[in-house]
């Protein structure tokens, strides 16, 4: 037998065994077939499975079958899904992708259906329910090999999808993580794209047959959090919610809520900066931070003008504070006069001193 020739069958349906090639025709028989493989899944002479040709009035096999793709790999690869390891277990519903080492013609892209079975070339239906991906391996090279399609095939699968053994990522993130054993917390996030800035800190996972959700504080540093060290199961769904925000309201070039990312403090010089600045209408020396303590709101004595001079320490904001600066009335008024409003109201009131 030569090593990644696959066997043909007769008419009669036995075996005939390809002819022995010395090192020479062994060696151009492969060059030829490296000039027309197109490496995108077919042959760019025809060379395609079950293609006959005609020698002298009779028909003859073109060369070896070539394992026919099942589905398009790069139409259907969901790049959020990353290998789980060979520890994961195949279930219903699984899209994986087998392959053979060194043989690119043999490549299938099948989901296990709910009986179980997978559909090869050239094997047929295999049963992997049940199993982990490195004993389905094991499983397929041995069917390969007994069935004498390939001397030693070292076979790999790849899961592309599943809803088995997986973890939920919802919220803030919205994505699916293979889970066959555990993994911790900071891994599935990680894997999931990681903490926007929009994100709480604080996320719930929720377990079946737990009572309550199990609520993991990760403070500002995800990479470094020991809570983040935590086991995340198959079938858990971790809710990631929408970081607290600081309201700004009042004489600032831009009002609303703005976002408070935990992994970076904000204090209030830069709120500030973020909504635009103070506009010159505001009364600086009056500047209110109102607080959220427990169900009531207090007021925080801050002295902004000293705060911008660097006199006094510029305080870090909190969840759901709010920031006022109010408006001076005339200075508000002059403002939305414009320069010809100024010395229209000025030339008004000169003429009524006078009078």
């Amino acid at each position: 037998m030569i090593e990644g020739f696959p066997i043909r069958m007769s008419a009669n349906g036995s075996r005939v065994s390809p002819p022995r090639l010395g090192c020479a025709p062994r060696l151009l028989a492969w060059a030829l077939a490296a000039c027309c493989w197109t490496g995108g899944g077919g042959w760019a002479l025809g060379q395609t499975a079950g293609a006959t040709g005609t020698q002298g009035g009779s028909s003859v096999s073109s060369g070896p079958a070539t394992a026919p793709t099942t589905m398009p790999l790069t139409s259907i690869i969901n790049e959020s899904m990353l290998y789980p390891g060979e520890d994961f277990k195949l279930g219903t519903g699984d899209l994986i992708a087998v392959k053979v080492f060194q043989q690119p013609d043999y490549q299938a892209t099948v989901r296990v259906d709910a009986d179980g079975n997978i559909h090869l070339p050239f094997i047929g239906s295999v049963n992997v329910k049940g199993l982990t991906v490195r004993v389905a391996q094991v499983l397929i090279a041995e069917r390969l090999r007994v069935e004498q399609y390939y001397k030693n095939p070292e076979v790999t699968i790849q899961v592309l999808d599943t809803v088995n053994g997986a973890v939920i990522v919802t919220g803030e993130i919205r994505s699916v993580v293979p889970v066959a054993t555990e993994r911790s917390l900071r891994e599935v996030l990680l894997i999931a794209g990681g903490l926007p800035a929009t994100a709480s800190h604080t996320v719930k996972i929720v377990r079946p047959g737990e009572d309550k959700p199990i609520v993991v504080d990760l403070g500002t540093d995800l990479a470094s959090s020991a809570a983040a060290s935590i086991p995340v199961r198959p079938h858990d769904i971790i809710q990631i919610t929408r970081a607290s925000v600081v309201y700004v309201l009042g004489a600032f070039a831009r009002q609303g809520a703005v976002p408070l990312d935990q992994a970076s403090p904000l204090t209030l010089l830069q709120l500030v900066a973020l909504s635009g600045g103070a506009g010159f209408e505001g009364r600086s020396e009056d500047l209110r931070l109102i607080r959220t303590v427990g169900a009531e709101r207090k007021l925080v004595e801050v002295d902004f003008k000293k705060v911008r001079e660097g006199k006094a320490p510029d305080p870090l904001l909190q969840a759901n504070d709010i920031v006022f600066l109010p408006t001076n009335a005339m200075k508000a008024l002059l403002k939305g006069m414009g320069s010809g409003g100024v010395i229209g109201l000025v030339s008004v009131l000169v003429a009524a001193h006078t009078l």
